[in-house]
This record gives C-alpha cells, sequence and structure tokens, in this order.
C-alpha cells in the first residue's frame, strides 16, 4: 500500500505548491481579452501540461524518497545467507518477467510487509521489511517478492502516473472554475480576479484531489488481484495463498509503513462503508478467493 499513497502524497504536495506559487506571481489568469470571462480552452491546456508534470515529477522521485522514508538498506553485496538468498531470487524472478535486476533492500519493520517502487520498469526498487523476512518462510516470501516483481513488469507505476495526470488536469480546472464562480457570484468581483478567487482555488484543489484519488485507489486495488498471480506465477499459488493467510492473521500488527506509502505495500489497512473508497488493496479474503479459484 504503500507506493500509492508516497506517490498520491507527493504529487498533491507538488501540485497545492505550484498553484499557491502560480497565484503569487500571477500565473495562471486565464481570462479572456474582455477580463471577464474565462478561457476554458486555454486553460484546460495549462492544467493538462501543469496535471502531468506534477504526476511524472511524483513518478521520477518516488524511489528516492521511498528508501529515504523506509531507511532501507540496498543489498550491493549480500551479508549472510539469507540476503543472498533474498538477492538471488529476485534476480531469477526479474529474468522470468523480462524486467531489469532491480535493487532489492530491506527495512526495519516488525509489521511484515513489501513494497517496490520506481520510474523505470528496469531501475525498480523491491524491498521487504525484516518482520516478513523473521516471520515468514521462503516459500511465502518469494511469492511476496514475485507479487512486488509483478507490479514492476506489469508497468503499474507508470500507468498510475497517467491516470493520476489526467485526474490531476481535471482537479485543477474544476478548481478554478468554482474559483471563478465564487469570486464573480459571491463576491461579486466584476473585472479581473480577486483574493476569493485564488483562496477558493487552492481550497477547492485539495479538496477535490482528495476525493478523485478514489479512482486512483480504485485502479491500485485492481492491479493487486494481477500481481498476486504474477506472485503465484514467480513463486507458487500455494505460497501466496499462505502469505495472504499470514498477513490476515498478524493484521493486529501495526502498520510502520507511512500513510503515503502504504499503497505500494503488499497488504494496507483495513476499512469499512466509505472508507473502503480510500483502500488501495481489496480484502485479503477476496484475494485469497481468487487465487483459490485460478485454473491450472
Amino acid at each position: 500500500m504503500k507506493r500509492v499513497l508516497l506517490f498520491l502524497g507527493t504529487n498533491l504536495a507538488i501540485i497545492v505548491v505550484a498553484s499557491i506559487t502560480m497565484s503569487l506571481l500571477g500565473v495562471g489568469s486565464f481570462l479572456d481579452e474582455t477580463g471577464t470571462n474565462l478561457n476554458l480552452q486555454a486553460l484546460l491546456i495549462f492544467c493538462f501540461i501543469f496535471g502531468m508534470m506534477g504526476s511524472f515529477i511524483s513518478l521520477l522521485l518516488s524511489k528516492k524518497i521511498a528508501k529515504w522514508t523506509m531507511k532501507v538498506h540496498i543489498i550491493e553485496k549480500p551479508r549472510n545467507s539469507t540476503e543472498e538468498w533474498l538477492f538471488r531470487t529476485i534476480e531469477k524472478q526479474s529474468k522470468e518477467a523480462g524486467i531489469g535486476m532491480p535493487e532489492v533492500g530491506i527495512f526495519e519493520a516488525q509489521q511484515a510487509n513489501a513494497f517496490a517502487t520506481g520510474a523505470n520498469r528496469n531501475k525498480a526498487l523491491v524491498a521487504i521489511s525484516s518482520g516478513m523476512l523473521q516471520r515468514f518462510n521462503r516459500d511465502e516470501i518469494e511469492a511476496v517478492l514475485g507479487h512486488e516483481v509483478g507490479h514492476v513488469a506489469n508497468g503499474d507505476m507508470i500507468t498510475l502516473a497517467l491516470i493520476q495526470g489526467v485526474v490531476n488536469t481535471f482537479v485543477m480546472f474544476l478548481a478554478r472554475v468554482v474559483g471563478f464562480v465564487v469570486d464573480r457570484v459571491v463576491l461579486r468581483n466584476e473585472q479581473g480576479l480577486g483574493i476569493g478567487y485564488f483562496v477558493t482555488t487552492i481550497v477547492a484543489e485539495i479538496i477535490l484531489a482528495i476525493l478523485a484519488s478514489t479512482i486512483v485507489f480504485w485502479f491500485s486495488r485492481r492491479r493487486e488481484f494481477v500481481a498476486d498471480r504474477d506472485g503465484a506465477r514467480l513463486g507458487s499459488r500455494q505460497g501466496m495463498i499462505n502469505a495472504l493467510r499470514r498477513l490476515k492473521a498478524e493484521m493486529g500488527v501495526p502498520n510502520q509503513l507511512p500513510e503515503s506509502m502504504q499503497a505500494f505495500g503488499i497488504t494496507g489497512g483495513k476499512r469499512s462503508g466509505l472508507k473502503a473508497l480510500f483502500m488501495t488493496h481489496p480484502p485479503l479474503d477476496d484475494r485469497i478467493a481468487a487465487l483459490q479459484n485460478l485454473s491450472d
């Protein structure tokens, strides 16, 4: 779950900071020649450029931020038999998946988790928690690693960036339309753009970005089923099922991945009701059932 939330958090920060900076510099005023109406075409083009830019900057920074946030120890030269096995397993799986060898890392966390991230499928990062290494058996770990390698091979982060870029475009566009309406209708400013436009735009942008993130979360949930199948293929189906069952049994162990990183992990938090719309992972029972129903 860490992968997606890290990406979304970075993306939102970039978009908000960019919007504030543009407002302070007077950039982003899309009025027509009369200075009374919005030029919607110019506004849409502008929002598309900056929306995509924010998304792909987040993607490019994802690996560095993950290393820094999680204090990932990168295995450059294995120090023991466990690290040697971990390195060789990912090396074997990456070859089978047709991608370049990812960086392999371990992060200190009691919770069993793993994640993959990176802008380039041939220069990604796959990291696993010390808690998972200590408590899971090798068949289970191998399947979990296959799950993460599957995310990389399927280009899920690139697709996520494209979806987020489109979402950013409409969030920025609609926020400015709302700001314009408030400025004209509520505050009755008839010429140019007043302070109400800029304040409303920033507030609307944050609210709309949070609501629109449900689209990204939906995509993340769908891709988890695909990654689980990859884990079953690159590891074993029973190993993947057992790993998910063990994760379910350990639901009480605190998730030490930051909120911004949780969509990148093998499992996320448990939520219900409207909160379920903000889940990056499907329920573990659904994922287990899907694997059990796979044809041999």
